[in-house]
């Protein structure tokens, strides 16, 4: 049997832009991606802190050490520049091995989106 985890968790940034007229997905930056072992079109879910919004998309490479946090298409509706965010990615793995699993979570500076 397989179970749904989290497989890692960026949690508390800021959306620093929001491009309604890009393709879709959320931009990250590639630090932030690295730390929390989150890869280049990984399915993800966003929580909005501020609206109580939840969406899921996929992740696009943002440039390495610029904090960019950017919702891109109709993703950039459900949430404003400067509202806080946490992104969740899940793995399927055996239910014997998600006893044992821990995810990698990641608490950057919420204001400046760097890790500390």
């Amino acid at each position: 049997m397989f179970i749904e985890v989290v497989k890692s968790k960026i949690h508390k940034v800021s959306i620093t832009e929001a491009n309604l007229q890009y393709v879709g997905s959320i931009t990250i930056d590639e630090d932030l991606m690295e730390a929390a072992d989150i890869l280049e079109n990984e399915k993800v879910q966003i929580v909005n802190i501020n609206n109580g919004e939840r969406l899921e998309t996929y992740v696009i490479k943002g440039e390495r050490g610029s904090g960019a946090i950017c919702l891109n298409g109709p993703a950039a509706r459900k949430a404003a520049v400067g509202d806080v965010i946490i992104i969740i990615s899940y793995a399927s793995i055996e239910y014997d091995e998600a006893k044992k699993f821990k995810p990698r979570l990641i608490f950057p500076d919420t204001y400046t989106n760097k890790l500390v």
